[in-house]
């Protein structure tokens, strides 16, 4: 068995994205998941930035769009917040490129939107590919 990157920060986001979905259940919007998470977070003494900026640099330049990460949590995690019906391989793609941009290795997808909760790891390697690890 293979060790898991920050396995035990991991376990402790994951565990306050349980408190949430126990306490709210699926039905909201993303930004009330992201509201309570950002509560618990506090609570916990967790360290996160939300709404976190990156810029985009596309052959040396710039671009003048840049994208917005729900949370970084414990200044390496990626944490992207869904309230769908489940979790679409466009949001891997899109937390694929969120990792590449902020050269993280790990995100975390959590999907608030279903009866029971549900996420997945995508991890970046050296080499820049990508995995998916529940």
């Amino acid at each position: 068995m293979t060790d898991l990157i920050y396995k035990e920060e991991c376990y402790k986001i994951i565990g306050k994205c349980f408190e949430v979905h126990n306490n709210l259940g699926p039905g909201f919007l993303e930004i009330v998941y992201k509201d309570a998470l950002e509560y618990e977070f506090r609570k916990a003494n967790i360290p996160y930035e939300r709404e976190k900026e990156y810029k985009v640099n596309y052959k040396d330049v710039i671009l003048p769009h840049k994208f917005y990460a729900d949370f970084i949590v414990f200044d390496k995690i990626i944490l992207e917040v869904k309230a769908v019906s489940g979790i679409s391989d466009e949001f891997g793609a899109l937390a694929i490129n969120y990792l590449k941009v902020s050269k993280n290795k790990l995100a975390l997808i959590v999907n608030f939107g279903e009866l029971k909760l549900n996420y997945k790891r995508i991890i970046l390697d050296k080499k820049g590919e990508q995995w998916n690890k529940k």
